[in-house]
């Protein structure tokens, strides 16, 4: 069977399947070094490989394909990422995509573990450099982050994601049952101050974070998933925090569900909507900010993690708060560690997009509702454990993105750091 026109710029080779079918393998002959793809997605084929439809029709593939670049068809979609690539078919012919605004963003996912390290940094040494950052400017900043994500998605991503109830599941498990009994064990292992005790135990019951959808995005995530899993489980914490706080610590948080939803329309879901519409009906206008994003996404994300740094100075330096670094470490370690491998048991089956997700997920909670929370009912020194807990999600969850953003895997954690250790 003929090679469809489209492959022949850049290898001559023929295929030899006959069905581009979702876990189709496509090879190639003669052979190039390492050509295998593995066809994920398509779109309106509605036959095999010798009948393609001479309409331009998208397929999704992800390759494993030695190319350095991105290619592109000439109404074609765009590629994200170290493992998928996009191509549609049409009679022009296959262009190579412009690196440079995907090379920023690449760059700047690299940096942003450095970045946020600065930030912690800086708001502790200056705190008046972030202090300025009260509430009602964090809900927008948020909300600059969730409209860098929104402009990259299509309603396409959300349907998928609904279509598989079980990774919201997993991950709905893990945020309400696997980490409250696993804060309990920290805090009682190694014996919290009473000062701060509740608040480490409220801080484990929260809802996800919403940087985790961004650092899901950096780590060539399921960004829909992760918005989906964040807003279930923040709309549920009207519910379940209090109700796992008041069991693990004896005494009823109260949550003011009105402005939660409000938080959510906030921050989640009108950014990500806004950016959604962009991406489906201006894409000019997509075109024109989407280059500027990556540093807005950069700047909102240090003001988040700034500010309750500075607000908190003078509790996080004191011998009492330097005593929550050891269990918060452990406890976000132990949450990273057992979203991703819970969801790779042979009962689980998920993908590795997937399992990064409800890693990211897990191990990122929404540690500023748990501080606003603590600072309200549960007295000022309790909110500690909540801004201390910022910091440690904020750089091992961003810098676990951007090292699986670089197309790297949990398995390489240990080449790459002997490399580091011994020959740098």
């Amino acid at each position: 069977m003929g090679s469809p026109n489209f492959f022949q710029p850049f290898m001559a080779a023929t295929i030899s399947c006959c069905s581009f079918q979702p876990g189709t393998h496509i090879t190639f002959s003669p052979k190039p070094p390492k050509p295998s793809l593995h066809c994920i997605r398509t779109k309106s084929f509605s036959k095999g490989c010798g009948g393609l439809p001479p309409r331009p029709t998208i397929l999704a593939c992800s390759t494993s394909s030695p190319f350095p670049f991105i290619w592109r068809r000439r109404i074609g979609s765009q590629r994200r990422g170290n493992d998928a690539s996009k191509f549609s078919y049409s009679d022009g012919f296959l262009e190579k995509e412009d690196k440079g605004s995907d090379s920023t963003s690449q760059v700047l996912s690299g940096l942003l573990p450095y970045v946020v390290a600065a930030t912690a940094v800086t708001a502790l040494s200056f705190p008046s450099s972030f202090s300025w950052v009260s509430r009602e400017y964090y809900a927008p900043a948020l909300g600059g982050i969730m409209l860098s994500i929104g402009i990259q998605l299509s309603i396409d991503d959300f349907a998928l994601a609904f279509q598989r109830p079980l990774p919201l599941s997993i991950g709905f498990m893990a945020q309400y049952l696997f980490k409250p009994v696993l804060g309990l064990l920290i805090a009682r292992a190694f014996r919290s101050p009473p000062m701060f005790y509740a608040g480490f135990i409220l801080t484990c019951c929260v809802a996800g974070a919403q940087l985790s959808s961004y650092a899901s995005f950096l780590s060539n995530g399921d960004v829909a998933l992760s918005i989906l899993l964040t807003s279930f489980s923040t709309i549920s914490s009207v519910v379940f925090t209090p109700l796992l706080t008041g069991l693990l610590i004896g005494s009823v948080v109260p949550v003011d569900a009105l402005a939660m939803s409000k938080s959510i329309l906030q921050v989640v879901l009108v950014p990500v909507t806004m950016g959604l519409v962009l991406n489906t009906y201006a894409k000019p206008v997509v075109n024109i900010i989407r280059p500027v994003m990556p540093f807005v996404a950069m700047i909102c994300t240090s003001l988040c993690i700034g500010s309750p740094l500075a607000i908190n100075r003078s509790q996080i330096l004191s011998a009492e708060g330097l005593r929550l670094l050891l269990p918060i470490l452990t406890f976000h370690f132990f949450a990273f560690t057992a979203g991703y491998w819970v969801s790779k048991i042979p009962l689980m089956r998920q993908e590795e997009a997937t399992c990064r997700t409800i890693s990211l997920c897990t191990g990122m909670q929404s540690s500023t509702l748990a501080g606003l929370l603590a600072t309200q009912f549960l007295g000022s020194s309790h909110a500690v454990p909540a801004a201390c807990s910022v910091v440690a999600m904020a750089i091992m969850g961003l810098y676990l993105a951007s090292f699986w953003g670089s197309g790297s895997r949990i398995r390489d954690i240990p080449a790459s750091l002997f490399s580091k250790l011994f020959y740098s």
